[in-house]
């Protein structure tokens, strides 16, 4: 076992685990950590804990101090040179006729790097670009693409429901979403009701996966031969919310929406 402080550098971002030594950290403290691309700013969000060795990235990197005014100073300081990098960068682009998008640009804490995130449809030849920047900003540079959907989460927005995107608020990871998942729920396929804003299909339609292949074990399958109160028939659909099953009588060819209380299925 290890003693590790869970640490987060953005909101919603990925949660990484550095070792505490001897500092007394507590969930909310603003820490100096030590990172493969240098010391950077984090903010503790899981208290110290015990975690098994094998669930580590080893060799765990320790947490070298609690932060100072003076460097939530300098972040702040970053963040407007980001800005002014970030005009900068979108004048080089055009310049160089490159087809890319730039999304965002971030220094790293100890302004080492300069790391500027783009999207583009397929490769790009940005070599040129990258002297350009370096002779700019005097340090090295990085152009790092990313898919539309870390785009999303940079940039933010609001989803469908009209509450602030999930992958900027609270997603550290982007799970796999599959069309299954809206079929399963009986929801529209039309591209434009299950996509986000990203116009991939949208996260939350994982939230409820499993709850709905977990209920569906309880129901007779589309297809399936049935008993109900008004006679026999065959399930035409299902609805997991409402825990009915609408069913074709076979007598009269009418449709008929039943408690799933009420259907037994027929023995083959």
């Amino acid at each position: 076992m290890s003693r590790v402080v869970g640490v987060r550098f953005k909101k919603a971002g990925k949660i990484y685990y550095f070792n505490p030594g001897s500092l007394p950290l507590q969930a909310g403290s603003t820490v100096i950590v030590e990172t493969s691309r240098g010391q950077e700013l984090g903010e503790v969000v899981t208290e110290i804990k015990e975690v098994q060795k094998e669930d580590l990235v080893l060799p765990l990197k320790a947490v070298v101090r609690v932060a100072a005014p003076e460097d939530c100073q300098k972040v702040q300081e970053n963040r407007r040179k980001e800005e002014q990098a970030f005009r900068i960068g979108q004048e080089k682009i055009a310049k160089h006729k490159l087809d890319m998008k730039l999304v965002d640009v971030e220094y790293t804490f100890d302004r080492s790097k300069i790391i500027f995130y783009f999207t583009a449809d397929g490769r790009v030849d940005f070599r040129e670009l990258v002297k350009d920047l370096a002779s700019v900003f005097r340090t090295r540079i990085e152009l790092r693409q990313i898919g539309v959907r870390d785009e999303a989460k940079m940039i933010g927005g609001l989803g469908t429901c009209g509450r602030e995107l999930c992958c900027c608020t609270f997603l550290g990871d982007f799970e796999p979403v599959s069309i299954r998942m809206a079929k399963d729920q009986n929801l529209s396929l039309n591209p434009t009701k299950i996509s986000g804003i990203c116009g991939r299909l949208m996260c939350c339609l994982r939230y409820e996966s499993d709850t709905y292949e977990d209920a569906k074990g309880a129901f007779p399958k589309v297809g399936d031969a049935v008993i109900t109160r008004v006679g026999t028939g065959k399930v035409l659909s299902l609805n997991v919310v409402k825990k009915t099953v609408a069913v074709q009588i076979d007598e009269t060819d009418k449709q008929f929406e039943c408690s799933l209380r009420e259907v037994k299925r027929v023995n083959k």
